[in-house]
């Protein structure tokens, strides 16, 4: 699963949309929070995304899961995006090339307005009642890719994510 990221409550909105066995992948500094650092310690793969070593230590870690079985959660901007409205930012490659390796699908998920209620724009913080709504998108095959396909995979997950982000406002 692919899903942008523009508040903390993506990650509780993700996690109960998905309803088999998965993982979270993410930066290494998650290991620091209570709840996060539980998980990130025993269920979710860390990245050190400043050591290329330990990065493929993760990455390695994400293919075994995948190979038990298991389903893998990338949140592709690798961070949230610190402008209000939030907009989609750069993806990294990591999801793209593993659902590829992996020939598993991508699942786009796009977060239309988590930030509205749970929100941390840089100057203060909060959450009110609300209802956010989340899109799954239909998943998209990877089979007979390669990797050097790793860029389009990334490009239209990004374009289909954007246009629905578009289309919300």
């Amino acid at each position: 699963m692919c899903p942008n990221h523009t508040s903390n409550l993506d990650i509780t909105a993700v996690s109960i949309l998905t309803k088999n066995n998965f993982s979270f992948m993410g930066k290494e500094e998650l290991l620091n929070g209570f709840v996060t650092g539980l998980y990130f310690r025993t269920v979710d793969i860390p990245v050190n995304r400043k050591s290329t070593i330990a990065s493929f230590r993760a990455y390695k870690k994400a293919v075994e899961r995948l190979e038990n079985g298991m389903s893998m959660v990338v949140f592709p901007e690798g961070t949230i995006s610190g402008n209000y409205p939030p907009r989609l930012v750069e993806f990294k490659n990591g999801p793209f090339r593993l659902a590829i390796e992996m020939q598993v699908p991508i699942i786009p998920v796009t977060a239309l307005d988590t930030w509205k209620v749970l929100w941390d724009d840089g100057l203060k913080y909060g959450s009110k009642p609300g209802v956010c709504h989340i899109f799954v998108h239909k998943p998209i095959e990877t089979k007979d890719m390669t990797v050097d396909d790793a860029d389009a995979l990334r490009d239209k997950v990004y374009a289909i994510m954007d246009q629905k982000l578009q289309s919300a406002l």
